[in-house]
């Protein structure tokens, strides 16, 4: 945790390699955590899975960008560095201009997650190492 979903239009490799370096690294300062806690998934919007406006398909140009990270609550100005972190970087990647990007901050509270059958709050908080 924290886990990210992209739902947007495919993009090149190269360009969600460049864009899971700079989510993950927005992530790890944000919100104070070691990069290994940070996953990020891919789900690609095809022409037939899109509509917006009552318009259906993609725009040839400019579609727009679902986020979801789930992550444990923090405060409202690690939400809004991680959202400043990560904005440009997703509209670079999937070639839509930053108001096209939408990311939604889905909290849980450390004992409404589980991870290898037990609840995160019986566990130790992981925290990054960097100074």
């Amino acid at each position: 945790m924290p886990y990210v979903e992209i739902l947007a239009p495919r993009a090149a490799p190269a360009a969600k390699r460049q864009l899971v370096q700079a989510v993950t690294d927005g992530i790890v300062r944000g919100f104070d955590v070691a990069p290994s806690t940070v996953t990020i998934y891919f789900v690609p919007v095809g022409t037939d899975d899109y509509a917006h406006a009552g318009e259906f398909g993609l725009p040839p140009a400019g579609a727009r960008v679902f986020v979801k990270l789930h992550a444990y609550r923090r405060s409202a100005d690690q939400r809004r560095a991680v959202a400043e972190a990560m904005t440009p970087a997703i509209a670079a990647c999937f070639d839509t201009p930053a108001h096209n990007v939408a990311i939604y901050f889905i909290d849980r509270e450390r004992d409404e997650v589980a991870h290898e059958g037990h609840l995160a709050s019986d566990e130790a908080i992981e925290t990054s190492t960097a100074p």
